[in-house]
């Protein structure tokens, strides 16, 4: 991504702060998976989203108004014999120069020079509770300046939460960073195209997995998350993990996998027969998670609010359970007392961008949020039919369906940015017919 949006960003959220504040922003740290085996590095997505700058053991400040310098680096120093370890690094040249930071500094100087930064500013907007030990330093600062009162060192007196301006930036997506979005889901698509292709009686989950990850890796991008690929009774399990078990014919398959793309994230789910033709109960299932899937993307457009998606798929699944015979009654009050909810348990979707399940306000005080260009969610409805479930007759049982789908608001209604994944059940079955030999599109 351009270096300037980034300068936008920083510059629009100084303005949010005001002259008399400061913004202290620590990059995520190392985790360790076991022993000395390290999880691949993923920078803070709030600290990516003002700096840009993937490296661990760094801090970004900004004091708006501040004559010297408003953007402020802390990085590591250039070290070449743990660059031949570990990789190479700006050191603060590089972050000044590359980044864009104003002034730039050791990290080992961070105890030396950000006390005096703090110094004579009102307010402290920073994310407490994210990194526990930073918390400690930060107060620790503050709480050191006060005891110098006497000596004209005038502490902040207000901490400010960072994240609930911060994260409401984030929630409005600019035009850089919704082609990352349509380029990671497009990468997405063509991953579940492939799995749809690969996929085959006898082969495993974990082997369909394979085949997304490849598809991710070859566009250079990375898991968003780790993928959910359940087979038959496997597809009743929300999350399920384990991805190690056969697939057998006549049973459904349901994939949940999204890619990461410059820290943009994906998030498509779709579902389809391993022997690759559904059965009726199997098609009966689906055609209602499908309908309810587009009902609810028609209801994301400006003006309408969050939940309305949400009503829209819960009435639509509903009816559907009323028709298959597996809810019986009155559709208002089936809806009113949340009868769906034991085989359609979870929401209808979820913020997207930085994070899978991105950050901004569902609701604005008691009222849902209202949609505006700009914001990008899933839609995601699905029915889940467990072997066991009280009242189910055993030809509808361990049939799990969700179509999940990633929309932007437009300025005119959505955009549907996951749409090359095929979620038609016919063409379902056509793609699943030509075999793994036809040719991506």
């Amino acid at each position: 991504m351009a270096r300037d949006e980034f300068t936008r960003r920083r510059r629009q959220l100084m303005r949010l702060m005001g002259r008399d504040s400061i913004a202290v922003l620590p990059a995520a740290p190392v985790r360790h998976r076991n022993n000395d085996v390290e999880y691949p590095y993923r920078q803070d997505s709030d600290f990516q989203y003002l700096t840009g700058f993937g490296e661990p053991e760094a801090v970004a400040v900004l004091v708006p108004g501040r004559a010297q310098a408003e953007y402020i680096l802390f990085v590591r120093e250039r070290d070449p014999a743990r660059e031949t370890w570990d990789g190479r690094r700006a050191g603060p040249a590089g972050a000044a120069r590359d980044f864009g930071a104003d002034d730039a500094f050791p990290i080992a100087d961070l105890d030396d020079i950000l006390p005096g930064l703090l110094e004579n500013r009102t307010r402290v907007y920073y994310t407490m509770g994210e990194y526990a030990e930073f918390d400690q330093r930060v107060v620790g600062w503050v709480n050191g300046l006060r005891t110098q009162a006497r000596n004209g060192r005038h502490p902040p007196q207000e901490f400010v939460a960072l994240d609930h301006v911060l994260h409401d930036m984030r929630l409005y997506k600019s035009r850089h960073e919704l082609e990352l979005m349509r380029t990671s889901a497009q990468i997405a698509a063509r991953a579940h195209l492939r799995a749809m292709r690969f996929c085959r009686p006898g082969a495993t989950e974990y082997q369909v997995m394979a085949e997304l990850v490849h598809e991710f890796r070859r566009h250079n991008a990375d898991t968003a998350y780790h993928p959910i690929v359940g087979g038959g009774a496997n597809s009743c399990i929300l999350h399920y993990r384990e991805n190690d078990q056969p697939l057998a014919d006549g049973d459904l398959l349901l994939v949940d996998a999204g890619c990461e793309l410059e820290c943009y994230a994906s998030d498509i789910t779709r579902t389809f027969p391993v022997n690759g033709r559904f059965t009726a109960e199997q098609r009966a299932v689906y055609e209602i998670v499908l309908e309810a899937n587009r009902a609810a993307i028609a209801r994301v457009r400006p003006g309408n609010h969050w939940n309305e998606p949400h009503e829209a798929a819960v009435r639509v699944i509903t009816q559907g359970l009323v028709r298959i015979g597996l809810l019986k009654g009155r559709l208002p009050a089936l809806i009113r007392s949340g009868a769906y909810r034991r085989f359609f348990m979870h929401r209808t979707g979820h913020w997207l961008g930085l994070d899978v399940h991105d950050v901004g306000d569902y609701k604005v005080g008691d009222e849902w949020r209202v949609l505006e260009p700009g914001m990008t969610l899933t839609i995601e409805p699905g029915i889940y039919l467990p072997a066991g479930a009280r009242g189910v007759p055993r030809r509808w049982r361990n049939i799990g369906v969700r179509i999940e789908d990633d929309v932007l608001v437009t300025k005119s209604g959505a955009e549907v940015l996951s749409a090359r994944a095929p979620k038609d059940p016919d063409q379902i079955e056509a793609v699943m017919a030509r075999g793994p030999s036809a040719s991506m599109p």
